[in-house]
């Protein structure tokens, strides 16, 4: 059993080969695909963690579609001033299928 720890928009992901995962807005190159940076490798019984090592690994990714998170409403209000705030957000995100883990 393969997998990786990645880091993918300021977060650790834990994928395998054929993992779906949502990742804040990445974009992809020609081909559809992208390079993740591996921040722990497990291979069976081997572990690997140490950063020269793992400049050689190479975990990529098919770009499946892009797409938005669900809207999150933000209110403020304050009592007896007359304040009150109303702001919405919806996060850009990209839904990517890990192909090889190398």
């Amino acid at each position: 059993m393969v997998y990786a720890v990645v880091r993918a928009g300021g977060r650790q992901e834990k994928v395998e080969v054929g993992t779906i995962v949502t990742l804040d807005r990445i974009k992809a190159d020609k081909d559809g695909n992208i390079q993740l940076a591996a921040v722990l490798l497990v291979d069976g019984e081997k572990i690997t963690s140490d950063s020269k090592s793992l400049a050689k690994i190479t975990v990529t990714a098919e770009v499946l579609e892009d797409l938005r998170g669900p809207k999150i409403v933000i209110q403020k209000f304050k009592n007896k001033t007359g304040y009150k705030k109303r702001q919405g957000h919806r996060s850009e995100l990209t839904r990517v299928k890990v192909t090889t883990i190398k």
